[in-house]
């Protein structure tokens, strides 16, 4: 295993091969409607007000057939403002209401007034209207186990996977041929338009970076700042970018296991990590053949943990459910974090579908299930955490009604520098990613959390991270740059990991928790 000092210093060889770009002529374009702006604040967040836009379906008809965005605002307090904040957690399929107040609150006040912070759902996802929901229930509790001992398990999944995809053609025949990275962006700049801005600024998460990033490949003249916190890696999607993740969430839960391991005292499953994580293992085994309370069979143990790879703020709740159901055979609390992390119901039948759509629509998967069979079992040697479990997960795409389009090749020279963060051990957008993007985009500043293993670092509570952040976004102060593309320019400490609660009662909420509920690159 690379140490963290090389993986700093050698990161610039971590380079996947060359991709595509689109064709980078402007769509026509319709004039700018207005936007009327409604209070709809919560109590979370009571500034927030909120529109809709309508844009066409297809960029290339403007007059065509129309859908509808749903935004919000907090608007700007101070004198002067240096125009909208455009914010994205994720996905895709993530909603974007809410995370414009949670950044609007989360910003020093004084930096956060000098923007209007606009949320936006993309095209498909929650308020905007048609909202996909391909097959209500996909991920009713118990599904069958993820990994295909047998023929017949196989057989069952990919069926599930082949089904599924052959509902969203059904139901959105005329809509999935415009369920994209590009669309959304073009939809990106019918915003800035309706606001009347020249340029925006922009700030995303997760799959939120490749959306920023293609955006600013598009329209380079039309970025003002560009913050890309926890990167995907734009020559990986999305087929490769979902096999590295398989290995990475598989060291992050090996992570947990040892923390479990360190806390002891608390947790009684051992102080070998070793043994915890065998302990783990039997307990999914247990769950496969009787599954906990009816609900938490070991497909439903996996949604449940998958969550701890991206934020170790949730690691007390976990590791107190594996202990009451390995150590005493008690199943409420597994039931309960599978409810509280894993459990997919509702708006997030809409956020898979939409990622879903996405993915198999930027580029070409393998149609070839032979081929997607092979190399999940050789990843499930090494990392059997996620394999078979993401691999099921992306499935539909080998099924996908649509063609494909090409990938975007995202390098950059026309932009002003932007901020990129990563955290080193981040399992969901592993740290090729950072230090890809770090390469392509000409006068970036990469800023790393050395050893950190969430995902979206940035308004978490680091204050080393936020104070770059802040600097950026208010006059665009960087960190100096290093030396070559691809090392960081700056590197700020880990934040610290979790301790157990004193009384053993449930975590509190945190700055932490409240953002990792809105972001992410995996849905849920």
């Amino acid at each position: 295993m690379r140490t963290r000092a090389a993986v700093l210093c050698a990161a610039a060889a971590m380079v996947a091969g060359s991709v595509t770009a689109v064709p980078a002529q402007a769509a026509p374009t319709a004039p700018a409607p207005k936007l009327t702006w409604k209070k709809c604040g919560t109590d979370d967040y009571p500034a927030l007000q909120c529109a809709t836009l309508k844009v066409p379906l297809d960029h290339a008809r403007p007059a065509g057939r129309q859908i509808t965005l749903a935004l919000s605002r907090v608007p700007h307090t101070a004198p002067t403002s240096q125009g909208p904040l455009l914010v994205n957690p994720g996905g895709p399929g993530g909603s974007g209401l809410r995370l414009a107040g949670y950044v609007a609150s989360a910003l020093p006040r004084s930096v956060a007034a000098q923007y209007d912070v606009i949320g936006f759902d993309p095209r498909g996802v929650g308020k905007s209207t048609p909202a996909l929901d391909c097959s209500t229930g996909r991920f009713t509790p118990v599904r069958p186990d993820t990994v295909p001992a047998t023929p017949a398990l196989e057989r069952t999944n990919l069926e599930r996977a082949r089904s599924f995809a052959a509902a969203c053609g059904r139901k959105y025949a005329d809509v999935l041929p415009h369920i994209d990275t590009v669309d959304a962006v073009r939809d990106m700049d019918a915003v800035r338009r309706a606001l009347g801005a020249p340029r925006i600024s922009y700030f995303g998460y997760s799959y939120g970076t490749y959306l920023g990033a293609v955006y600013a490949k598009l329209y380079p003249e039309r970025v003002r700042r560009l913050v890309l916190d926890s990167i995907v890696d734009p020559t990986g999607v999305w087929y490769e970018d979902n096999v590295g993740q398989d290995y990475a969430f598989d060291a992050r839960h090996r992570a947990l296991m040892a923390w479990i391991a360190r806390h002891d005292t608390t947790y009684r499953l051992g102080k070998d990590p070793a043994k915890v994580e065998a302990k783990w293992y039997a307990m999914r085994a247990a769950l496969a053949k009787k599954p906990a309370g009816g609900k938490v069979g070991a497909a439903e143990l996996e949604d449940a943990f998958i969550p701890g790879g991206y934020y170790n703020g949730y690691w007390p709740h976990l590791a107190a459910a594996f202990a009451a159901y390995a150590n005493e055979g008690r199943t409420g609390p597994l039931v309960k974090a599978y409810q509280d992390y894993g459990a997919v119901d509702g708006p997030a039948d809409n956020g898979y579908s939409v990622y879903a759509a996405v993915q198999c629509r930027d580029v070409s998967w393998p149609r070839d299930w032979n081929r997607w069979r092979t190399e999940t079992w050789g990843v499930y040697a090494k990392a059997p955490f996620m394999a078979w479990n993401n691999a099921w997960y992306n499935a539909p795409c080998a099924f996908w009604p649509t063609g494909a389009l090409r990938p975007v090749d995202v390098a950059n020279t026309k932009l002003p520098p932007a901020l990129l963060f990563q955290a080193t051990d981040d399992a969901a957008t592993p740290y090729a990613g950072g230090v890809t993007a770090h390469r392509l985009l000409a006068g970036s500043r990469l800023v790393v959390e050395d050893g950190g293993g969430n995902h979206g670092i940035s308004l978490s509570g680091n204050t080393c991270l936020d104070r770059y952040l802040a600097d950026y976004l208010a006059d665009g102060r960087l960190p100096r740059q290093g030396g070559t593309a691809g090392t960081a320019d700056a590197v700020c400490e880990r934040s610290p990991d979790p301790e157990p609660p004193a009384d053993k009662a449930a975590p509190t909420a945190s700055r932490g928790a409240d953002l990792h509920r809105l972001v992410g690159f995996r849905a849920p």
